[in-house]
């Protein structure tokens, strides 16, 4: 197998997660760069990959810039870390590490780095022969801005620089690659506001994040360039304050991709069903809407839902739960996610645990590992619309 294409099949199989090779009705949306999609922090992780509308935190550069509008504290940085697809190879690992700053009452800026390594993949020759050893790895880096606009809304903006290296610059079928590279923008907004359920104090949330809006990206000069994983995720998130020690917050998040979804063709490659995906950014956004084979019903199964729940004690420990679900002619990823954490003064250590609902799923018993620190952690002040 060419070189190239050990790589990037190994990358995307990360993306899709486990098909049902016998399922006819296949048709899964595929873009470069999938890591971008992966949850990187373990709260999130712990509720079904659901963090668009919780509660701010540390990490939340990568569901909701907006959210640190309303965060806590003058700045903080977290780093997690996941050994990934560990039932499949032993060697994949992901990294964030992210971090904020608080301007003023209103402003905050944050940046955050998201780093991939596939570990190590053989490159060989046309006969099998191995070249050499190459470590494919990738990283995305942001910098984001997000600020009040009203007592209970904020919005924000992300722009990311995104680097994928998975040839090492080989050739392949006489053509050289070359490390992809692109471009791309976050925006988002959040809605928090304290109301009051069954005689309790509670917390409503909303929030979207347009996510990874940006160019195409290619392996070589020769290459049709692909699409990035752009994409829209709306969730909301509602808390309920039992008392002063116990809180209970439901949460749920969809997320659909905006890029083409692959059209049917004949047996002489015309498109008889669906539409052409190869068009420019702003026109596949657009057409991500409605361009599937199957029609509004295929359009609906490119929607995935990440369920979560999140239990805290006195502010100072939680337990988590959640579950995401994505159609089997998608990808047919489904799982159950578990997950702890505990904090204390300024400092919170997380963890969370992946459960997959069928057997031999290369992504069973996948663990994250999130530690971050609060700088100078204070109340922030009551903002009043102006």
């Amino acid at each position: 197998m060419k070189n190239k294409v050990i790589a990037i099949s190994l990358l995307l199989f990360v993306f899709t997660g486990a098909i049902k090779l016998h399922s006819q009705e296949l048709n899964a949306i595929q873009t470069v760069v999938p890591f971008l999609s992966i949850a990187p922090d373990s709260r999130a992780g712990a509720m079904g990959d659901a963090g668009v509308a919780t509660t701010p935190d540390v990490f939340s550069n990568h569901w909701n810039p907006s959210k640190f509008a309303f965060i806590d504290g003058t700045g903080g940085v977290g780093i997690s870390y996941s050994p990934w697809l560990r039932n499949l190879v032993p060697d994949i690992n992901i990294a964030y590490l992210s971090g904020y700053y608080r301007i003023d009452r209103k402003q905050v800026i944050s940046s955050s780095l998201l780093y991939s390594s596939l570990g190590d993949v053989p490159f060989t020759d046309d006969y099998g022969n191995l070249e050499r050893t190459f470590k494919p790895n990738e990283f995305a880096y942001d910098v984001a801005y997000s600020r009040l606009f009203s007592e209970y809304f904020s919005g924000g903006v992300a722009f990311r620089f995104i680097y994928s290296n998975l040839t090492g610059g080989t050739y392949s079928g006489g053509t050289a690659t070359k490390p992809g590279t692109s471009f791309a923008a976050d925006i988002s907004g959040y809605y928090r506001r304290d109301v009051k359920e069954m005689g309790k104090d509670g917390q409503f949330g909303f929030g979207f994040n347009f996510s990874n809006l940006g160019a195409k990206m290619s392996y070589s000069d020769g290459q049709t360039s692909d699409f990035i994983p752009m994409n829209i995720r709306v969730g909301v998130a509602n808390t309920l304050n039992f008392d002063l020690y116990n809180k209970l917050t439901l949460t749920l998040d969809m997320n659909k991709l905006l890029v083409p979804t692959p059209p049917k063709y004949n047996t002489d490659g015309e498109i008889v069903k669906g539409k052409d995906p190869n068009v420019s950014v702003p026109v596949a956004i657009f057409q991500s809407f409605y361009d599937a084979p199957g029609g509004f019903s295929e359009e609906l199964h490119e929607i995935t839902y990440s369920f979560g729940t999140e239990y805290w004690y006195n502010n100072q420990f939680a337990i988590r739960a959640g579950y995401f679900h994505e159609n089997a002619s998608k990808g047919n990823r489904k799982y159950f996610t578990a997950g702890a954490g505990f904090k204390l003064k300024g400092f919170t250590l997380d963890f969370s645990y992946l459960m997959p609902t069928v057997s031999n799923h290369p992504l069973a018993r996948t663990l994250r590992f999130s530690l971050s620190f609060d700088l100078n952690p204070v109340k922030k002040p009551t903002i009043s619309a102006e």
